[in-house]
């Protein structure tokens, strides 16, 4: 009787020992590829496995329900994970729960549906969200104007904007490539597409994307844009309705006065920014500071702003980090003037030596928005014609770790924001 008793009370205690969770660490020393585990935890999602992100619990990690086929895909993409139990995971929740702890778990609900919007024949590497959601295996649709002014935004929970231009500028690469191949042909597709849909001008076309876009957001989506497309759009939604383009973008002159004309409250980010009328300057408005930072590579960080994780678990889930404080990088439109910010924004990440904006978020309508300066995380200062990043070399990129919390955050079961 005793000795089955005894096997009985070995086998409740292996039982209740067993294995039923899988952590994805993502701080500093133990996580291999952080990069991936974004992509593990979105494939868990895809396909119906309960998933939580716990904020700011070693870097921001990610626990999943113990599957074969999950071990298998982790080990599979290089991926770091540790096995526990129940008790153990119920002690790390009772952590995270205790109201000393600026921590969280959130529940991961569902996988967003992601669409980029990216020209036809655009190489993978002029594009970082691109290149680092092929890089972590999370699928995506790649769309543009078409897509976008048919309506096809309603399809789609996430979508990503990267160096683009809505005001019909071409990029404002007039002064140095107007002669190129390269330039000539885009601003002759381009045009045809415009005409295509039914606009005289690429500007009118780009304006109309805009907008699109705008009502996307409104109506529940959520939006993320990087280097040129942050103030790009902010400028074509506050130019509705009035030409800013000189003749050699459009075949005629821009309206006069037209600075005083822009309506910032059409604006999702921006206000009371003055626009570049030289065709020549490589730049839209002074909303970027590329030209005014002065800032030398190896000084050049950012730091991350700490929130609530309780209280304010939106931006405490846009910078997850095993750092604070990430390297910066150039683009186009490298960082944003903090003056000419709404008040309305939150700035979750800025630069101490000059008090400069690099990362920012805010809600429009229904749906959230975050802005983020600079072109490839990895690349300080990308120009045309560079060679791809190699992520295999980055698997632990603070700057593409913040691209991808982005990515994940629809997939969050929110709360209301207090900050």
């Amino acid at each position: 009787m005793n000795k089955s008793l005894f096997y009985i009370f070995i086998l409740f205690a292996t039982f209740n020992a067993r294995a039923s969770f899988i952590l994805l660490p993502m701080d500093e020393s133990t996580q291999q590829n952080h990069l991936k585990a974004y992509g593990i935890t979105y494939w868990c999602l895809s396909r119906d496995y309960k998933a939580s992100w716990l904020l700011n619990y070693r870097g921001g990690s990610f626990l999943l329900p113990d599957a074969d086929e999950i071990r298998k895909e982790c080990k599979i993409r290089g991926v770091s994970f540790e096995v526990i139990s129940d008790s153990e995971q119920t002690s790390i929740l009772n952590e995270i729960s205790s109201p000393s702890q600026n921590m969280e778990s959130v529940i991961l609900e569902k996988a967003p549906k992601i669409a980029v919007y990216t020209p036809k024949g655009k190489q993978p590497w002029d594009d970082a969200v691109t290149l680092v959601l092929t890089y972590a295996e999370i699928p995506f649709t790649p769309i543009y104007d078409e897509e976008v002014l048919s309506d096809q935004l309603l399809m789609y929970d996430w979508l990503h904007l990267h160096h683009e231009d809505f005001t019909g500028q071409y990029g404002k690469f007039y002064a140095a490539y107007k002669n190129t191949p390269w330039y000539i042909d885009q601003k002759r597709d381009a045009e045809a597409l415009a005409a295509k849909l039914g606009y005289a001008k690429v500007s009118q076309e780009k304006g109309a994307v805009a907008k699109k876009i705008r009502d996307f957001v409104i109506g529940g989506g959520f939006m993320f844009a990087m280097c040129s497309a942050t103030d790009s759009f902010d400028i074509a939604l506050a130019a509705d309705g009035v030409d800013i383009c000189e003749t050699m973008f459009d075949g005629d002159p821009s309206e006069s006065n037209y600075q005083s004309k822009l309506n910032y409250n059409n604006s999702f980010a921006f206000k009371n920014f003055t626009l570049e009328r030289r065709p020549e300057v490589y730049e839209f408005s002074d909303i970027d500071m590329t030209t005014k930072r002065r800032i030398i590579m190896e000084k050049d960080y950012f730091t991350l702003m700490e929130f609530s994780a309780k209280w304010d678990p939106i931006p405490s889930m846009l910078c997850q980090n095993h750092t604070q404080l990430v390297k910066g990088f150039m683009g186009q439109t490298t960082s944003f003037d903090t003056s000419l910010i709404k008040s309305n924004i939150l700035i979750m990440g800025t630069c101490e030596l000059n008090g400069e904006s690099r990362y920012i978020h805010g809600e429009k309508g229904k749906g959230m928005f975050t802005f983020f300066g600079g072109h490839d995380p990895e690349d300080f200062q990308h120009q045309v014609g560079d060679p791809p990043t190699v992520l295999d070399l980055h698997p632990n990129s603070p700057g593409y770790r913040l691209i991808l919390n982005n990515v994940l955050f629809p997939a969050a079961r929110k709360k209301k924001l207090k900050t």
